[in-house]
């Protein structure tokens, strides 16, 4: 495969990934300013409290996307269409499964999330109604992470944006209908999303049909079951789920304890994080086309082609993240007074700045790594490096560093982090990446 040609299908997976990462932010600006019109801020605050619960939980079963990625995408290069399908069924059945699930115990979840997340009375009534209507779409939820990861794992990054651009869409549409049609309030954003994300299984499952029904006529439902497989299945996605716990972690504790400072420190780190998020829309998307083709050809069993793609995704995906960093050096100041024009958290900002050079380029090695070990379905490392770096370096870097440091420990403590996850990977990578066939997750 010439240079010019794996270029060229590294953007054909990578464009649409980021496409679908930036329509994904457009849909809480909706919600937010049409919420910002009503007549008190309780609405905002209940959208924006009920959005943080969800985040929290379906981040948490991201590994039915990412996972799912992995195993299909190196069945994909075995040309293994029964092995593709019967991968598409344990997803589905997993998804179904932790779908209802969340539903059962909604009751549970909400006594949970909001004794650790409380607001205002008011706030948090609004935010309860928001929660019992919204849970009943985990299903559908879940059961389009497993279709956008088969499909992305299938070598097809155009139908997951298509899927994201349907659902955002409609999301927004029903919004509008339900609030401004029907007079509801944050009830309604709650039901627009139930709506939107069935529309969008619906979309899912139509697709899925129209393009590989003689995949799906390989579906076999003893093959799903299979013990063996189901263990692969099984350990990958818990390994993914592990790291990911530890992802959430992090953030969460970086919140808690910017708001253990002041209310200052916590309003101007949480826009500051917003830089690290915008960096990650762009990264992300070669991230997620290394899981796609770097499952394929670990499948297929070709390490020459292997090496030569992780140069190439690591070259595009450290091109954005120097990108972002050169953007922030110049314009930082700039995109700060987008994000607030309170003077007192401008100050508040300003002097950490400085760390927003840096994090992009440190960053996106670490997510590319990500990207590249799931998509060899290498989890085990991955796994134990985010545990590593989570609490061997995160969490002492920051108590070490605080005394002296204050806030400064926080992004120092972050940028280690991130440092820590991109360095242990490539230390590892020759023994769990680059052999013909890469070791058992």
């Amino acid at each position: 495969m010439r240079v010019i040609h794996l270029n060229r299908e590294i953007l054909r997976l990578a464009v649409p990934n980021i496409l679908s990462n930036i329509a994904i932010p457009l849909l809480g600006m909706v919600d937010t300013a049409m919420m910002g019109h009503l007549n008190s801020e309780i609405y905002i605050g209940a959208v924006a409290l009920g959005s943080i619960i969800f985040n929290f939980v379906y981040w948490g079963f991201g590994f039915l996307r990412m996972g799912t990625t992995g195993l299909t995408a190196q069945a994909f290069g075995r040309s293994d269409r029964r092995e593709c399908a019967a991968i598409l069924g344990r997803g589905a059945v997993v998804a179904v499964v932790g779908g209802l699930l969340l539903i059962v115990l909604q009751v549970a979840i909400a006594a949970a999330a909001f004794a650790l997340i409380p607001g205002e009375a008011d706030v948090e009534s609004w935010a309860r109604r928001y929660f019992y209507i919204r849970i009943y779409a985990a299903p559908a939820t879940l059961l389009l992470y497993a279709i956008h990861g088969w499909f992305l794992g299938m070598q097809n990054a155009r139908y997951p944006l298509v899927l994201t651009v349907l659902a955002t869409g409609a999301n927004i549409g029903f919004n509008v209908l339900f609030v401004l049609g029907f007079g509801m309030k944050s009830d309604g954003v709650a039901l627009g999303t139930v709506c939107a994300q069935y529309l969008g299984l619906a979309a899912g499952v139509a697709l899925l049909v129209r393009r590989y029904r003689p995949w799906l006529r390989r579906l076999d439902w003893k093959r799903v079951f299979r013990l063996d497989a189901l263990q692969t299945f099984f350990r990958v996605n818990i390994d993914i789920f592990i790291r990911t716990i530890c992802l959430i972690f992090s953030f969460a504790f970086f919140t808690s304890a910017s708001a253990a400072m002041d209310s200052l420190i916590l309003a101007a780190n949480q826009i500051l994080l917003q830089y690290l998020s915008l960096m990650a829309y762009g990264v992300d998307g070669f991230a997620f086309a290394a899981e796609s083709l770097v499952g394929r050809l670990t499948g297929a069993g070709r390490p020459d082609l292997l090496r030569r793609a992780v140069r190439r995704l690591f070259g595009w995906g450290l091109g954005v993240g120097a990108i972002f960093s050169l953007a922030y050096l110049f314009f930082g100041d700039e995109l700060l007074r987008v994000f607030t024009d309170q003077p007192d958290i401008l100050a508040t900002a300003a002097p950490y700045l400085h760390w927003m050079i840096w994090l992009p380029p440190i960053g996106a090695v670490a997510y590319m790594w990500d990207g590249v070990y799931i998509g060899a379905t290498a989890t085990r490392p991955m796994r134990n490096m985010m545990l590593v770096a989570t609490l061997l370096v995160f969490l002492p870097a920051y108590y070490l560093a605080e005394p002296s440091l204050g806030n400064d420990a926080l992004w120092l403590a972050m940028l280690l982090f991130m440092a820590a996850r991109g360095l242990s990977l490539s230390l590892l990578a020759p023994r769990w990446i680059f052999p013909v066939t890469a070791p058992s997750a």
